[in-house]
């Protein structure tokens, strides 16, 4: 089984929900294809949610604190 070491910290997660329902009010207010923007701030919302970003593997980022 595939399990995914959390690697966005605190700060992160609280940055990444605000700007993700700061993206999801956009695909409400905008019209033609900008709208589609918001979903964007789908991607940031489960991220925060799931404590994990693929993309932070991919460059070797790691905002989570580790506990000794």
């Amino acid at each position: 089984m595939f399990v995914l070491k959390a690697n966005v910290g605190k700060i992160d997660q609280v940055i990444r929900i605000v700007l993700g329902l700061i993206l999801i009010s956009l695909f409400f207010l905008l019209d033609g294809i900008l709208k589609y923007i918001g979903i964007i701030g789908l991607v940031l919302v489960l991220t925060s949610f799931i404590k994990f970003c693929p993309l932070y593997t991919l460059f070797g980022i790691n905002t989570k604190k580790e506990k000794n």
